[in-house]
């Protein structure tokens, strides 16, 4: 187990939203980051800047496995240490938009495949690169972020929502299949983030809706969520795997 300030941790889709506040939010810690990023190249340097030379901005799509691959060799022939915690965030090409979502009248699989890509194989690729080095440590955490709405479907976003049920069931055999290795691996749920990319198209009245139904009477943000991810990379939870952490401020309760 290592603290936090011993950690090489990359954060796919660090560049913006969620992700640059969970890259953030590990270089707040002292743990040296590795900002992911496919196309954003000038925000991930910009999220690298803010935590300071313990950063490292590389580029890489989580769908090719050669190109995670070399990621991860990058990382850690720049910090001479494995990445022993690795958190899966990238999202491909999504907008939660409830009024231009596709409905079950008009979704094709294609929709349903790019989002089992990004969720999932995506997660395989980060897993299956990051492995060697977390054995070589004894240790590992991986950690996914998913949604509430795997829980409570609220708004039928089908590919978004069938994506990260998939990575639900990927994360859970992975807790199984390696916890006699020291290698943790749990979900973190956010729900409609105030604000990110993903979620600027989203209306002010549905906002307020889940303030007026959430016990805190607020609308999570980023960095409480990112604050989530850190306990699962961190000592205290040696103990937790398997384990999906909803982080919304009390709207969906399990």
């Amino acid at each position: 187990m290592l603290d936090l300030h011993q950690q090489v941790v990359v954060i796919t889709g660090a560049s913006r939203g969620l992700g640059a506040a969970i890259a953030r939010a590990f270089g707040r810690e002292g743990a040296r980051v590795v900002v992911n990023y496919h196309q954003s190249a000038e925000r991930a340097k910009a999220v690298a800047a803010d935590i300071g030379e313990r950063a490292l901005p590389v580029q890489a799509d989580v769908r090719a496995p050669d190109a995670v691959q070399a990621m991860i060799d990058t990382a850690t022939d720049h910090f001479g240490t494995p990445v022993t915690t690795a958190v899966h965030n990238a999202l491909v090409d999504y907008r939660f938009d409830p009024d231009a979502r596709a409905t079950v009248d008009t979704i094709e699989w294609a929709d349903y495949q790019a989002q089992l890509d990004g969720s999932v194989k995506g997660a395989l690729h980060l897993l299956k690169a990051c492995l060697p080095g977390m054995r070589a440590a004894g240790t590992g955490r991986f950690i996914g972020i998913s949604s509430n709405l795997v829980q409570d479907p609220a708004v039928a976003y089908h590919d978004y929502t069938t994506g990260k049920t998939a990575l639900l069931g990927f994360v859970r055999n992975v807790a199984q299949e390696l916890g006699e290795e020291g290698i943790t691996a749990n979900l973190v749920s956010g729900g409609l983030l105030d604000e990110t990319d993903a979620s600027a198209a989203t209306s002010d009245a549905v906002f307020d809706i889940i303030e007026q139904n959430t016990p805190r009477g607020t609308v999570t943000t980023p960095e409480e969520v990112a604050d989530a991810v850190l306990f699962f990379a961190s000592p205290w939870a040696r103990a937790v795997t398997g384990q999906n952490l909803i982080v919304d401020g009390g709207l969906v309760m399990q």
